[in-house]
């Protein structure tokens, strides 16, 4: 089967893609430096635009809130010497032909107390629960919520200064966004809980307040999943008509594209239908939707029994992806795991060159290649 649909490009308002393929981001804890993204975090995203990503979205990059990071080591997005590190990231995206968007993210009640470097700060969370049924956590109040909407416009404002090309606001995996979307860590009894509808307020309200920062026309993605890393088998939605009462606002606040998070894109989201997650979004709102989940490899991200790090996996036959892709299923399609392994993933399977593709070892996390 061809594999010309990936390499067609893709244009939404002013921005032009050269490929559908997209860099999913990926925590990788390598600015150890006041979390300033250093020399090596440019090297790493300049080789995945110089092997042919179409759209780099960089790793979780913390906003400007006390408790945004629950990891050393990862970089932050405030503070002139950070910002500074992205403006070099973004520069040499370019220079290589790339594109690139930060995914801004708050970690929520994933946080854990005396995390450096904010040290004693605690774990934000809608109702003070970093899963269902332990409060553990710091329960938002009314200001909180209001700082980190701010925060998170901040952030906007900041990418779309520096030069970044659209922003990723990360809503999924049970980070903060995510806390607030899940009956099972929002047990609020106010406007932002007690509903569907309102536990989606926190997020609408981050959503149009860094539309009103960067303008109409910057585009704003939004990733979010049915799945928690709390639980694996948690879900937001049960049908299409509880997606579109559920996603459809979200798309109204000012969502231009959708990464919709699975944890193996080949499979259905509801009965009754071959349609994925993206491929219900994308039909329901009318929007460009991004696919993700093991795209290129054989087993899915988890982590084995006992083990903290993805699970390792050997390149896989990309003829489900094509075939979804030729159906217009989708329109973008995010690499993980194949891109750590091979910075010149793309360049290579558009070269047809998947024999000399390698796996994906443990031993990719301890460098960045």
């Amino acid at each position: 089967m061809s594999n010309n649909s990936l390499f067609q490009s893709f244009t939404l308002g002013n921005l032009t893609l050269k490929n559908r393929i997209v860099m999913a981001p990926m925590t990788r804890n390598f600015s150890p430096n006041n979390n300033i993204p250093g020399d090596n975090v440019v090297d790493y995203y300049r080789r995945r635009a110089e092997g042919g990503v179409g759209l780099i979205i960089t790793e979780g990059t913390c906003i400007d809130h006390i408790g945004a990071s629950g990891y050393p080591g990862v970089p932050y997005f405030h503070g002139e010497e950070r910002l500074a590190g992205w403006k070099k990231v973004v520069d040499a995206v370019h220079a290589a032909g790339g594109k690139i968007a930060p995914q801004l993210w708050h970690v929520g009640a994933m946080r854990k107390e005396g995390t450096p470097p904010e040290g004693d700060a605690p774990g934000f969370s809608p109702s003070g629960m970093n899963m269902p049924g332990k409060r553990n956590r710091h329960t938002m109040t009314q200001q909180d919520i209001d700082d980190v909407v701010q925060a998170f416009a901040r952030g906007a404002a900041d990418a779309q200064r520096l030069g970044f090309d659209a922003i990723e606001l990360h809503a999924a995996h049970g980070y903060l966004i995510d806390q607030f979307f899940w009956k099972g860590t929002n047990q609020r009894e106010d406007d932002y809980g007690d509903s569907p509808p309102n536990r989606s307020r926190f997020a609408i309200e981050i959503i149009k307040a860094a539309r009103a920062a960067v303008g109409p026309d910057y585009p704003i993605i939004l990733r979010w999943s049915q799945w928690k890393q709390q639980d694996y088998t948690a879900r937001l939605v049960d049908s299409p008509e509880q997606l579109e009462a559920f996603i459809q606002p979200l798309s109204d606040a000012g969502v231009d594209i959708f990464h919709c998070s699975q944890r193996r894109f080949w499979e259905p989201e509801f009965d009754g239908s071959d349609l994925n997650l993206a491929g219900w979004v994308r039909k329901i709102t009318g929007k460009p939707a991004i696919t993700v989940g093991s795209v290129g490899l054989n087993a899915d991200f988890i982590p084995e029994p006992g083990q903290r790090t993805f699970r390792e996996a050997e390149p896989a036959s990309l003829e489900e992806l094509l075939g979804r892709m030729d159906a217009n299923e989708f329109d973008l399609v995010a690499v993980g795991r194949a891109l750590i392994a091979n910075p010149s993933w793309v360049d290579m399977v558009q070269a047809e060159r998947h024999d000399e593709l390698k796996p994906f070892r443990k031993e990719h996390l301890g460098e960045l290649l």
